[in-house]
């Protein structure tokens, strides 16, 4: 079997001029989108081995949020705070065994940028949204893409 990387981005977040960047929260409609993006992926049967977060708020409160409906306990990753890249990708997957799926929760550009470089083609990728990159040796494949709406959609089943 091949490993799973599943990408969540952070849900929606205070304007950049509220408080410093890494301390920037969720807004209401970015916990919705967190907790719906947790909900839909229990509702698509993904257990995950594991789940890393950037420490930046907005993203370790869409971990927990999303990793409560998951059962499982989100870990803060130093490099997922800003530069996360496919080397940094393959690295985290690299200490798992061959089948793992694992969660990651960042941000952009990074997460387009490391989709980019696994796969060859851009992706749009949404506040609160869902990418899963199928790794296989040195081959990558895209085979999900929702938004949040279909995260939303999916969570209410």
């Amino acid at each position: 079997m091949a490993q799973q990387l599943w990408l969540l981005r952070h849900g929606d977040a205070e304007p950049h001029d509220t408080r410093p960047d890494p301390e920037r929260r969720l807004t209401p409609r970015g916990e919705r989108q967190a907790i719906a993006a947790g909900r839909a992926l229990r509702a698509l049967g993904v257990e995950f081995t594991a789940a890393f977060t950037s420490p930046r708020v907005r993203s370790a409160e869409t971990a927990r949020l999303a990793c409560e409906s998951l059962g499982i306990e989100p870990v803060v990753h130093e490099p997922l705070s800003g530069g996360f890249d496919a080397d940094d990708a393959r690295a985290l997957m690299a200490g798992h065994e061959p089948d793992a799926r694992v969660l990651v929760v960042g941000h952009e550009p990074d997460f387009s940028q490391v989709v980019l470089d696994l796969i060859g083609g851009r992706i749009d990728f949404k506040k609160g949204g869902v990418a899963a990159v199928r790794l296989d040796g040195a081959r990558a494949e895209l085979f999900v893409l929702l938004r949040p709406r279909e995260l939303e959609s999916l969570s209410e089943r």
